[in-house]
């Protein structure tokens, strides 16, 4: 009789890694449920040494299911995408047609520290040669 050891092997490893997958998927649908229920406002910016709060003021963010975002304030209106990395704890912002201040959300965000009503992300921009520092609040 032949041992049942690498069968049983293999069926715990396989099992490890749909488990392991699973609570990804899991991880993934409660960030999308956070994100995407309400809307957002920047609480902070920083542009390398420089405080550029104020020029949001007023701004709300919403993001959709779908990988779509907008940024409203007033009568103003930009439509932009999103999309993200829970492995690498990254959020990627594009706003194609959008002018300064929300321009600068076009980036790929390394979220340092999270919570259910609140994002703090860091970015860094070779091309222009800028850190930033972004403070998101759920309204």
């Amino acid at each position: 009789m032949k041992p049942r050891y690498p069968f049983f092997l293999l069926i715990f490893i396989c099992s490890l890694i749909s488990c392991k997958k699973f609570i990804q998927q899991q991880e993934e649908k409660a960030a999308l449920a956070i994100i995407t229920n309400g809307f957002w406002y920047i609480q902070h910016y920083q542009q390398n040494d420089s405080d550029i709060t104020a020029s949001f003021s007023g701004y709300l963010f919403k993001f959709d299911a779908n990988g779509m975002v907008t940024g409203a304030k007033d009568t103003v209106s930009v439509k932009g995408t999103w999309s993200t990395n829970i492995a690498a704890r990254a959020i990627i912002t594009n706003f194609p047609t959008a002018v300064p201040p929300v321009m600068y959300l076009n980036e790929t965000w390394k979220i340092t520290d999270s919570y259910t009503d609140s994002v703090v992300a860091t970015s860094k921009d070779t091309l222009n040669n800028t850190s930033n520092i972004l403070h998101l609040k759920k309204q």
